[in-house]
């Protein structure tokens, strides 16, 4: 009896065991747990700057990569991941005038593994590395090539830039600037950035100087970093470079001035970078271009920003400061690249100066924007804005209008708007100039 016993729950312990056996061959955890990361997207954004590839992803990779010369490649392999149609489509991805890529391809290199393969028009410095999950984005692996010998924007201006020179004084009338170069200006022109002159008119007794006055336009956002989003889908980047190449235009087309972009098409460039590019042309201003966003739609007006060292001038002004200098997560910056960017802090003593300066620039944009726009404030704001931080060149950010408020993003797409808005900081410029003349450029800004 008692051994039957033992035999009958022998048989139901292995019943027991065999139908929790057969629960877990069919638990939907075990099917997930096998489900490989896809990749959801790809972009590419070529620029002569240097092009990116970013494929966003579902999960985290694991991947490898190295360089093959004769002929030049960028090999990646990442394991563990789903070929699906998306990186089948990589090859058709690349534009034929891309500067560094003359063709990206991937396939199932073995079992568990696909393989990218690059294949460069020139050498490249390559950098790849992942990015977190970050706003709209998921996780994203990136692939960076940047170019050995990288464009030289001080040599860009001096062979682009042979026209006028002429003096700018405090007394001078705004038409000044329109007359036409003689002879003698043109021989000016030639060596732009030689020991520039200041020095006093011979009539007022007011200083002038004689020499070109640069001026760095900085687009805000770009590349994987839209900005904001207005309700009609209009992207703050693209709004941004469309009016900085007009500003552009219209500064170089001021015989006593000329104009630098930090970005000329649609590539992302981290803040660190914005502000090294303008001190590499020895800028003599600084001049960042926005589109305000806020969370309720009847938000409107122009505003000007700048630095500040001890805080913002109010909340809204820390909050867009605070989402301007996350521009950098969003956009995607290799943080392990310590030698690619300057890695010291730009805020020194100096920069007390510097702040002065700048709120009397923004003072002069702040009424001429007024003359063509609802003013957001009366007065210049100040926060800790990144892009705002080099020591020695006064600095604004432009919020040009709320890109959020549904008839000011319509007004932000109007060619007419854009070119009001253009003519009105080139106006509040030139005013900042004639009351308050730059003095001699120090050569080792262009080094440092």
């Amino acid at each position: 009896m008692y051994k039957g016993a033992r035999l009958s729950l022998g048989r139901r312990q292995l019943l027991r065991y065999a139908g929790a056996s057969l629960i877990l061959s069919v638990s939907p955890l075990a099917g997930a747990a096998a489900k490989l990361p896809s990749v959801l997207a790809v972009r590419i954004w070529p620029a002569a700057d240097y092009t990116r590839v970013t494929l966003e992803h579902d999960g985290p990779l694991k991947y490898t990569h190295f360089t093959v010369e004769n002929p030049d490649r960028l090999v990646v392999d990442i394991e563990d991941v789903e070929f699906n149609s998306v990186l089948d489509s990589l090859a058709r991805k690349v534009a034929t005038d891309d500067p560094y890529i003359k063709l990206l391809r991937a396939g199932r290199f073995k079992p568990g593994v696909v393989r990218l393969v690059m294949e460069l028009k020139t050498k490249v410095t390559p950098q790849v590395f992942t990015l977190a999950p970050v706003g709209e984005y998921g996780h994203r692996l990136v692939l960076d090539v940047y170019p050995i010998n990288p464009p030289d924007p001080l040599m860009a201006l001096l062979e682009g830039r042979k026209d006028a020179v002429e003096p700018l004084q405090m007394d001078q009338d705004f038409s000044l600037a329109e007359k036409k170069p003689d002879d003698a200006a043109l021989r000016k022109a030639e060596k732009p950035i030689e020991a520039p002159e200041v020095h006093t008119s011979k009539k007022s007794g007011k200083p002038i100087v004689d020499r070109l006055i640069t001026v760095t336009l900085d687009p805000g956002h770009g590349g994987e970093d839209p900005g904001a989003i207005g309700k009609g889908g209009s992207y703050e980047k693209n709004v941004t470079l469309q009016v900085a190449k007009r500003l552009k235009a219209k500064i170089d087309a001021e015989p006593n001035m000329r104009a630098v972009l930090t970005r000329d098409s649609d590539f992302f460039v981290p803040l660190q970078m914005r502000v090294q590019k303008a001190r590499r042309v020895q800028s003599d201003l600084f001049l960042s271009i926005h589109a305000d966003a806020w969370i309720k739609p009847d938000a409107r007006g122009s505003s000007v920003f700048v630095l500040s060292e001890r805080g913002a001038s109010s909340t809204q002004a820390r909050m867009l400061a605070q989402r301007e200098n996350e521009a950098d997560l969003v956009g995607g910056v290799n943080i392990g690249a310590k030698d690619l960017f300057l890695a010291r802090t730009l805020l020194d003593l100096s920069q007390t100066a510097t702040i002065n300066d700048s709120l009397k620039l923004g003072k002069y944009l702040l009424g001429e924007l007024g003359t063509i726009n609802t003013l957001h404030k009366n007065n210049v704001e100040q926060a800790g804005f990144a892009v705002l931080k080099a020591p020695d060149i006064p600095s604004a950010l432009i919020e040009t209008a709320f890109i959020s408020n549904p008839e000011e993003e319509r007004r932000l797409n109007d060619d007419a708007y854009q070119d009001k808005l253009a003519e009105a900081i080139v106006r509040g410029v030139r005013q900042y100039f004639i009351k308050h003349p730059p003095g001699p450029k120090s050569r080792m800004a262009a080094f440092s």
